[in-house]
């Protein structure tokens, strides 16, 4: 299997020699069945014969239990469960059902297994060998995924075996290495390795040219000809798929097998943990004996020891498939009654539901006791499977309708969109109640908004709330509420009134309940901003921001509603409370593992981190949220990363990712993505001083509406507007910023409100409304603004001719855009600074621009004294990969200890002094 597999060997040989240095190693095998990957997985074990190794392996007939694959993997390294921390011990053994809890939360189970992992490779090396990926329970899946991105500086190599194309998205982007055939040259050594008597040339080359190269099927496909047949040329067929030619050279070498041998082959291929207990413990309600087994082992199909091994996954997959849906039944029934009810029930109730002949209300009722305990385990995604099966058997079609709906709202919930889809088809064409019905509409526009976020989902959700209006008042308001955050973002794209159209229609929706909800504040409030103008929505909305700032007890659907608070919050110019409920609602979605909320909760808290002219903290959110919306195939959240690339100034950078960004949006109907496109232009070209092309952004930007971004346009048009010589422009933006910006009454409201003033102002009221804007910004949480307000203080200073002071002043600018990454701004103040007779200081290596958004993040926690386990916890990565980030970080600043970060990582305070 390893003829002409030299430079993959030699990939693997790399990675296990970066795994022997210290240095984590993650590679991918993909490539079509049959190609080589089990035996290349084979290479390594032989090759890291020095190294402690655990496998695992996808097993395509068992259903999604959570975690099995994980735990699967970590069966030698259960006995180290003891030695991580509590939080981290309680998630993985409560996700492996060893021990009773609350739902662990997903990322805390992958920073267990990370943990546990690097503890195992603290001694010797570890090699993770995971074959079948493809095959993987979705909960497995994403935490294994999770922790290949996590490894660093640990001696662990993981290796994934994964058939083509990639089935498994969680994988996606993870190092790889693409398995092709072998060449000609090699598939006829290799051909002529395991044909013993003569080959007839043409049959060689029909063979080779059959199997592309493919190192099973030359092994394989011969052990079914004669040699007649190979010397005569009568063999080899090309009218089915390569995998299933493949496997028909493995079914007809069972069948040669007696009859009880290959039916105790198909029990192990039902059978996908390999327990031998088990299996003839089900093989004893067969009257099958050991000696059924020789036949098997004899022909090299299956091996018995320590486990079932099989001679490769497409053996049992084909065992699996020849078999008729009675045998199969059959086999499934004896493993069910073999399985102990007490110690792994929900395996049980699996083969329960395989082994069923017809709808069974208990089987049905026994795999919905799964699906909960699944959800009490954090697997959602098993939760929907055993669900889904669950439907399947329930006889009852009013039953089965209630199932079906529970298991796509459970796929929603998973971040699994497409899955839920197909239940919902399957539910509408059951014997729905009203409410049942609405529900179903109503799930159907939340995965509309889901997967695209634009136009076609406020009126499904507007349908959903009309008919929910009659039949439960508290989930029509939701219904409303959740229409108007759709019509949020569809925006401009919208209908031809758009989010006031919908909100006409909120008005109608029953009065709140009593004790009014956040939720029913929110819909309220919002209600009014959009219907009644933005004046009458200040108060109930700053209403419902104090209600989920101050109050932690929330409700789950109080919660889920965080995001909208997050977009609200910044429409009031409220910097506090932005901060508070962005962080909260990051740290909830977490601890619910709850894909579809978290991309949105990361999204704001990165947007946060902006606007603090925290960089590097936004970024890695940001790619935390890229990774989760690909996972599940939802549409993209490019809001910060836009933002971001704006104020950064990589003209080059920011331009193309704001054209493709544009062009998604507008595909999709997403019309608040365009006002952000052209809010991030009007940044990026004020940021580089080309006030025209930021004053055509500026009004795009602010032709619409949208929540948060019209007021924030407004302070680039200003600028932009004054800047380029057009005084009347920027007096009327600042007529409609001054409206809002009076409202609020924060510190970020005045200030930014002073500083596009000082503009339009002249003398002495010039400097006094830049001197307010400086004081206010410096009060709040918004430097990004508040290094504007130096800059254009500095500006105005040297039109005075006031050199020395301008100089101090745009010093200041300086060092807090070069500390926060805002190259383009950075750059025009140091025209400014050169403008007065001073050259801008550049940045040395002692400083935290050098060092990488992670890097950052972790100088920034040990300097306020956190410990290298507790900034693992915070970040989601080992401590030992926190150690090897501190030791590039003293490196890079030049430093020896900890203590050294408190001054060359200065406080935000300290930071905004003149240098």
């Amino acid at each position: 299997m390893l003829q002409g597999r030299r430079t993959e060997c030699a990939a693997l040989d790399r990675l296990l020699e970066a795994a022997r240095d210290g240095q984590s190693a993650v590679l991918v095998l993909r490539g079509e069945a049959g190609v080589g990957k089990s035996a290349l997985l084979e290479y390594a074990l032989s090759a890291g014969s020095e190294f402690r190794v655990t496998q695992a392996a996808g097993v395509e007939s068992e259903m999604e239990l959570p975690f099995a694959g994980l735990h699967q993997l970590c069966t030698t390294l259960l006995n180290r469960l003891d030695r991580l921390p509590p939080p981290q011990r309680d998630a993985l053994g409560t996700a492996f059902g060893l021990t009773s809890g609350t739902r662990p939360d997903r990322f805390l189970v992958g920073l267990a297994f990370l943990s546990l992992l690097s503890d195992a490779a603290d001694q010797e090396p570890l090699l993770c060998l995971i074959d079948d990926a493809q095959w993987l329970d979705q909960s497995s899946a994403q935490v294994l995924a999770f922790v290949a991105r996590r490894l660093k500086a640990e001696s662990i190599a993981l290796v994934f075996a994964e058939r083509e194309p990639g089935e498994l998205d969680a994988l996606a982007g993870l190092p790889e290495l693409r398995l092709e055939g072998l060449s000609d040259v090699h598939a006829r050594e290799l051909l002529g390795l395991v044909v013993s008597g003569p080959l007839d040339e043409r049959v060689a080359e029909r063979i080779v040219a059959e199997t592309h190269g493919n190192p099973l099927a030359l092994l394989e496909l011969p052990h079914g000809s004669s040699p007649a047949e190979l010397a005569g040329g009568f063999t080899v067929t090309a009218a089915l798929p390569l995998p299933s030619l493949i496997e028909e050279s493995f079914r007809e070498r069972v069948e040669r097998l007696p009859p009880e041998s290959q039916r105790l082959l198909l029990v192990a291929a039902a059978e996908p943990i390999g327990d031998p207990a088990l299996l003839w413990r089900a093989a004893e309600r067969l009257e099958l004996g050991p000696e059924a087994a020789a036949p098997a082992e004899a022909a090299g199909l299956l091996t018995f020891s320590a486990l079932v091994t099989f001679r490769h996954p497409l053996l049992r997959s084909a065992i699996y498939r020849a078999a008729s849906p009675e045998e199969r039944r059959i086999a499934h029934q004896a493993l069910a009654a073999a399985t102990d009810a007490k110690i792994d029930p929900d395996r049980r109730a699996w083969h329960r539901a395989q082994a069923a002949l017809a709808p069974d209300e208990e089987v049905a009722s026994e795999l919905e006791r799964s699906a909960a305990r699944a959800r009490e385990r954090g697997g959602l995604a098993a939760a929907a499977a055993f669900l889904e099966r669950s439907a399947a058997l329930t006889p009852d079609p009013a039953h089965r309708v209630r199932r079906e709906l529970t298991a796509a709202q459970a796929n929603h919930e998973a971040g699994a969109p497409e899955a839920a889809l197909k239940l919902l088809s399957a539910a509408e064409a059951g014997p729905l109640d009203e409410l049942q019905r609405a529900r179903l509409e109503r799930l159907r526009a939340q995965l509309a908004f889901a997967l695209r976020r634009g136009s076609d989902a406020p009126p499904l959700f507007l349908a959903a709330a009309k008919r929910l209006e009659p039949l439960n008042a508290e989930l029509a308001r939701e219904t409303y509420l959740e229409a108007l955050a759709a019509a949020i973002f569809a925006g401009r794209l919208g209908s031809a009134r758009g989010v006031l159209e919908v909100a006409e229609a909120a008005r109608a929706a029953p009065p709140a309940p009593r004790p009014t909800r956040a939720i029913d504040l929110l819909l309220d409030g919002l209600t009014s901003r959009f219907t009644d103008g933005y004046a009458a929505g200040v108060p109930p909305l700053r209403q419902a921001l104090d209600a989920l700032s101050q109050d932690e007890s929330h409700t789950e659907d109080d919660t889920r509603w965080l995001w909208l608070a997050c977009r609200i919050a910044p429409d009031l110019w409220h910097d506090e409370a932005w901060h508070e409920l962005a962080t909260r609602q990051l740290r909830l979605a977490r601890s619910a593992g709850a894909l579809n909320v978290l991309p949105f909760a990361a999204t704001y808290r990165a947007g946060v981190h902006v606007h603090a002219g925290e960089f590097a903290a936004a970024a890695v959110l940001i790619e935390e949220v890229d990774a989760i919306t690909e996972a599940t195939g939802n549409a993209p959240l490019g809001y910060t990363s836009l933002v971001l690339a704006a104020w950064r100034g990589k003209e080059t950078q920011a331009l193309e990712l704001i054209e493709a960004s544009r062009e998604d949006a507008a595909g999709r109907g997403e019309g608040r993505a365009i006002t952000l496109a052209e809010y991030a232009t009007a940044v990026l070209n004020n940021g580089l001083g080309r006030y025209r092309e930021a004053l055509a952004a500026a009004q795009r930007a602010s032709e619409h509406d949208d929540l948060g971004l019209f007021g924030w346009a407004l302070i680039e048009l200003v600028e932009a507007a004054a800047r380029n010589g057009e005084p009347q422009l920027a007096a009327d933006a600042l007529e409609l910023l001054s409206e809002r910006t009076g409202l609020s009454g924060t510190d970020w409201a005045l200030g930014v409100e002073a500083r596009s003033r000082a503009l339009l102002d002249e003398g002495q009221g010039a400097e006094n409304l830049y001197l307010e804007a400086t004081e206010r910004l410096g009060r709040c949480r918004i430097k990004v603004h508040l290094a504007r307000a130096h800059l254009l203080y500095g500006e105005w200073l040297r039109r005075q001719n006031r050199r020395i002071d301008a100089r101090e002043t745009l010093r200041t600018a300086h060092e807090l855009f070069m500390t926060m990454g805002a190259e383009a701004f950075a750059e025009r103040t140091a025209r400014e600074l050169l403008a007065t007779g001073e050259k801008a200081r550049k940045r040395t290596a002692d400083t935290r621009g050098q060092l990488t958004a992670q890097e950052t993040q972790i100088a920034e926690l040990a300097r306020e004294g956190h410990s290298n386990p507790e900034i693992g916890a915070q970040l989601f990565i080992s401590p030992r990969t926190v150690e090897y980030h501190l030791h590039k970080v003293f490196t890079k600043l030049e430093i020896s200890s900890r203590n050294e970060l408190q001054r060359v990582l200065p406080s935000e305070a300290r930071e905004a002094q003149p240098v």
